[in-house]
């Protein structure tokens, strides 16, 4: 004969605890489903791009972005190394611009032909870590291997949202464009 749940429970309290505990991390889970509504489901098509050396990964990545007409991309994976960092860091106006040796540890982001939203980690040569928001001048050193999607029924645009005064992304369906 299967104990009811209430008989575990007593007899094992931290069973109890861990089971207050799913039942939290369920409610937050169904809670986060029901507030993304700008939640859209797409099929996507992938891109692999190889960047060369002295090359410009952000400007790289925008003219990437325009002559594949771009309408809502994503990073999927990234790794190579950059010889000039140009980063913002949280909360700050302006960049900081280091020239060196730097691993690429991840890239992750949204762009659209019109524009992008990207973060970098980088380590360095003794293995200290940095991160933030990519600003153009960051210059591949040996190279940049990246893999790109787009989701092809969404469209990336950018909404000043009136919190902060940024510019956040805007999530719509894909217009049908009228053939010319």
């Amino acid at each position: 004969r299967m104990p009811s749940w209430k008989n575990v429970s007593q007899t094992f309290p931290s069973f109890r605890s861990s089971l207050d505990t799913m039942r939290g991390v369920a409610f937050g889970f169904l809670f986060l489903i029901t507030t993304m509504s700008t939640a859209q489901p797409s099929t996507a098509r992938f891109y692999a791009v190889r960047l060369q050396p002295h090359e410009d990964l952000k400007k790289a990545l925008m003219a990437f972005a325009l002559t594949q007409g771009l309408e809502a991309a994503a990073v999927v994976s990234a790794v190579g190394s950059l010889e000039q960092y140009h980063l913002r860091f949280a909360n700050q106006e302006s960049g900081v611009v280091k020239k060196g040796h730097f691993e690429v540890l991840s890239l992750s982001g949204t762009l659209s032909r019109e524009s992008c939203h990207l973060h970098v980690s980088l380590g360095d040569s003794t293995g200290q870590v940095v991160g933030g928001h990519l600003l153009d001048d960051n210059i591949v050193y040996t190279t940049m291997e990246i893999v790109l999607f787009e989701l092809n029924e969404l469209e990336f645009n950018r909404v000043v949202d009136k919190t902060y005064g940024y510019p956040e992304l805007q999530i719509t369906p894909r217009q049908k464009r009228r053939k010319k």
